[in-house]
């Protein structure tokens, strides 16, 4: 057995090393400037003997930008009709074909037109870097899954073109691209970000101040995280550090279930560590007595675990906070995530001894409880 696992310890180093590697250029927001700095970074590789391609990128007509495509080989787009329009998209076989020592990749958001080989454009991305190609792309920070209501509550706009959080992971190199709120919005003033007629709009909706400066945070903690896992993963370690594994408690309620789904994320995310997502089936949410759009929740919920890198685990138990211990102890949990008080879940443990119990075990096992809202 321990043969095997060195054999397959070896291989999975052996398939690390023919992937590319990826470099992601992360800002607050549009117009930071990262297309631009992906661009600068072409031309100063192609000077120093590199084959680099342009894959597929966005100026949006900005003058600076535009101009730094002078001089750089690009590998023409796809081109697909749909619904009577020549549209056109990254051509990942053509890169495949080609095989450059780096492709520029912008977009990384982007949703494929309908009939492409892969729905997202991240997806195409984790192709081609299989393919032994490095790839250099970017992303603004609202377009990241587990970010996706802290977004929302700072805008008020639900971002529809999001990446999960396990494609920034996979990233040999996470760039913040930043700038003050203040310089930000004096390149829309002077028409760097946007065209003329689009500015007053901007100014008004997604570029205010207090909205920017949030937006910057969330930029900065994401990248700060990533350098956290990037030395833990590589730095070597002069002693066993204790290895965080969460386990998330959901109940059917569909909003809460997100909300302790996507901040337990962040939290998974932020340690470096496994984490799981644990549903009890009670006897009243028996498949036969649930109701259907419960069911449809719950179903899009595991979904959405998946995604951000969560093993889901479902359990048929009529106690629940049993469930909870049980499955501490199996997998050797060091965090609980739970809803807060509102929270079904919640309801049914606060409403027997039980809670004390299982507050009691977690502490004696050195299990920290965390209350998310």
């Amino acid at each position: 057995m321990e043969q095997k696992n060195n054999a397959q310890h070896f291989l999975n180093l052996i398939q690390k090393s023919r992937k590319g590697k990826f470099k992601v250029y992360i800002g607050m927001s549009a117009g930071v400037g990262k297309t631009f700095r992906m661009l600068q970074e072409a031309h100063s590789l192609l000077k120093n003997g590199i084959d680099v391609k342009i894959g597929y990128i966005e100026t949006h007509m900005r003058k600076e930008t535009h101009e730094l495509l002078f001089g750089l080989p690009v590998i023409p787009r796809r081109t697909i009709f749909y619904k009577g329009k020549e549209l056109e998209e990254l051509d990942v076989q053509a890169i495949i074909n080609l095989r450059p020592e780096v492709v520029i990749v912008d977009e990384l958001a982007h949703t494929n037109i309908e009939g492409s080989k892969n729905e997202k454009r991240w997806q195409d991305v984790l192709e081609i870097l299989e393919a032994g190609i490095n790839v250099i792309s970017a992303v603004n920070i609202q377009h990241i899954e587990s970010l996706n209501q802290d977004v929302k509550r700072i805008t008020g706009i639900d971002v529809q073109e999001r990446i999960p959080d396990n494609v920034l992971r996979l990233a040999d190199e996470v760039v913040n691209i930043d700038l003050t709120s203040e310089d930000l919005i004096a390149r829309l003033k002077e028409g760097k970000i946007y065209t003329a007629d689009k500015i007053q709009t901007a100014l008004t909706n997604f570029f205010k101040s207090e909205q920017i400066l949030q937006l910057r945070e969330l930029a900065l903690k994401e990248v700060a995280s990533q350098v956290v896992r990037k030395v833990e993963n590589e730095v070597p370690k002069l002693q066993a550090l204790k290895h965080e594994k969460l386990l998330a408690c959901i109940s059917s309620n569909d909003k809460t279930a997100k909300i302790v789904i996507r901040k337990a994320a962040r939290l998974a995310s932020y340690y470096n560590g496994m984490w799981y997502v644990l549903y009890v089936e009670t006897p009243q949410e028996s498949s036969t007595k649930i109701a259907l759009d419960k069911q449809r929740h719950l179903i899009n919920n595991f979904k959405l675990a998946v995604q951000l890198g969560a093993e889901v685990i479902k359990i048929e138990n009529k106690n629940i906070a049993d469930a909870i211990l049980m499955t501490v102890e199996e997998k050797q949990i060091t965090t609980v995530c739970i809803g807060k008080p509102h929270l079904n879940l919640f309801k049914v443990i606060l409403s027997t001894t039980i809670f004390r119990r299982l507050l009691n075990r977690l502490s004696l096992s050195n299990v920290d409880l965390v209350i998310l809202s």
